[in-house]
């Protein structure tokens, strides 16, 4: 009776009723099972002469390629016909942009982080993540894989019917201004870069071994929100390189003319991101070193 008893007490010490939340359960550092990894440099030379660095901007080039490609000619799928009753709809327009993200990015994620978006690297930049030698080389290699991939797209319609249907470029639509287009590129970039950096934190990773797994599909999911929701307004972009390859690609002034908003709204929306991730949720300036 008296081991019973025993038994009884170490069981309720440890599963304690009452367990800490919130900001106290973060101030637990005794069972701490991960580790901050340390910000890269600002420039890193050597990176210039390893294979792995060119791998990950090719898979950034490929991805980005295949994203245009596909969402694009859904795009034209869905314009193109008397009546969006015979296609998949704005509806189906959202899922192909937000499915793309989600292969492409489980794809990618293990060889370049599956970026796919000069915002998302450069919202991971401003919180030192990679370095800038490895995020222009993404820039620039999501920007050429967009333009071949818009490119192609304009093979297959022909030069005409790709001139009819505005090419898939990002412009403000009629009855909103250009302010609304910004708002809309920056708050939708908001919620594309602030879900990247949730479902990839390496505190969440270590903690819950299902994260890694699974963050594509939040990011995906988030992909095909916003667009349910701004697609009325700019057609959305929340990625300067998909707005640029279909602006060079159909190369008339209506993809021109706004072409701004959707590299500082995204832009904007991708630090916002950061700041709100690394100051407010992780509050990493303020933990003792």
């Amino acid at each position: 009776m008296e081991a019973k008893e025993q038994d009884v007490s170490l069981g309720a010490n440890k599963f304690p009723e009452r367990q800490p939340i919130g900001t106290a359960a973060q101030s637990q550092d005794g069972g701490k099972d991960y580790q901050e990894p340390p910000p890269p440099p600002l420039f890193e030379p050597s990176e210039l002469t390893s294979w792995s660095f060119y791998r990950a901007g090719i898979a950034e080039f490929v991805a980005t390629f295949l994203f245009l490609y596909i969402t694009i000619l859904t795009v034209f799928g869905v314009v193109r016909a008397d009546s969006k009753c015979k296609t998949v709809g704005i509806q189906g327009i959202a899922w192909a942009f937000g499915g793309m993200i989600f292969a492409l990015v489980y794809c990618t994620a293990g060889i370049s982080g599956g970026h796919i978006n000069p915002a998302v690297t450069f919202g991971l930049f401003l919180a030192r993540k990679l370095s800038l030698t490895r995020a222009l080389f993404y820039m620039v290699m999501q920007c050429l894989g967009a333009i071949c991939g818009a490119g192609v797209v304009k093979g297959f319609e022909g030069k005409t019917l790709y001139a009819q249907k505005n090419g898939g470029a990002n412009f403000v639509n009629p009855g909103y201004t250009k302010g609304d287009g910004l708002g809309a590129e920056i708050v939708g970039t908001f919620v594309l870069v602030y879900t990247v950096f949730s479902a990839t934190d390496a505190k969440r990773s270590a903690r819950d071994s299902h994260v890694p797994i699974l963050a594509p599909l939040p990011i995906g999911f988030a992909v095909f929100l916003v667009h349910l929701a701004t697609i009325p307004i700019t057609g959305t972009g929340i990625n300067p390189a998909r707005s640029l390859g279909a602006a060079i690609i159909f190369n008339k002034d209506l993809g021109w003319d706004d072409h701004w908003i959707f590299w500082v709204g995204p832009f904007i929306g991708a630090a916002l991101a950061a700041l709100y991730h690394q100051v407010v949720i992780r509050a990493i300036p303020f933990k003792s070193k």
